[in-house]
């Protein structure tokens, strides 16, 4: 086994796109929103799962891309409303403080609905003091929108001339920690803006499993396939 796949397997940066909600309502002959509740309880879920794994260091969940608010009216206010309420169940949650977990909601906060910006910000105040493990979940968030705005700080800096790269980038960068894993459900292989500079070099899973009935034992085998791969880097 390489140098490359012990460090992979001793500090994990896990990213999850929870696809397929909304097939999983319309499969169940529930409301679309019924299908996001459902997803929001299997985050709840999965967070516990990935804290079984201590090598797992860092967990980025796509819950709202920007394009998502294209949506229908209700359905985002349905979303805006269940992140709101789970926010604030995080900022009451004793299990961060159990597992030391510090919270970051990420994404374009100019387009946030006010209640769920002061749920975010009192669900990190909560949090700020851990960093055992960090949890960031990209609300309004696009890989595009980061990458252009991280540029655009650089030139508000009043920076005329300057080459862009690596360091310099994730220095604005919304999330500069390089992704490992990503897995994807939802039986749909792309990855619709998440991460994408930070995914360079991760390996990707695609489920076929509808994200509400995604379980332990498949995120558990994704796990045993991952701890097999081993990263070159190109070399």
């Amino acid at each position: 086994m390489t140098d490359d796949t012990e460090v992979i397997k001793d500090k994990i940066h896990l990213a999850l796109v929870p696809d397929g909600n909304r097939r999983y309502a319309v499969k169940n002959n529930k409301p679309v929103w019924s299908g996001h509740r459902d997803g929001a309880k299997k985050i709840e879920e999965f967070i516990d799962w990935c804290m079984e794994y201590p090598q797992i260091k860092r967990l980025s969940i796509f819950a709202l891309s920007i394009e998502n608010l294209r949506r229908d009216k209700r359905e985002t206010n349905e979303l805006w409303k269940i992140y709101k309420e789970k926010f604030n169940e995080m900022a009451r949650s004793k299990k961060f403080k159990k597992h030391g977990m510090k919270v970051n909601i990420i994404g374009n906060e100019q387009i946030w609905r006010s209640d769920v910006s002061q749920a975010a910000k009192d669900v990190m105040l909560a949090t700020a003091g851990y960093s055992r493990t960090i949890l960031n979940i990209l609300l309004a968030y696009g890989s595009t929108f980061e990458i252009t705005n991280a540029i655009q700080k650089i030139v508000n800096k009043g920076i005329k001339k300057f080459t862009v790269t690596d360091d310099l980038l994730n220095e604005y960068l919304i999330i500069s920690q390089p992704v490992d894993l990503i897995i994807r459900t939802g039986d749909q292989f792309r990855l619709s803006n998440f991460l994408l500079y930070q995914s360079a070099y991760a390996e990707i899973y695609f489920s076929k499993t509808l994200w509400p009935e995604f379980t332990k034992e498949e995120f558990a085998g994704i796990m045993e396939w991952f701890s097999q791969q081993q990263k070159k880097f190109g070399k």
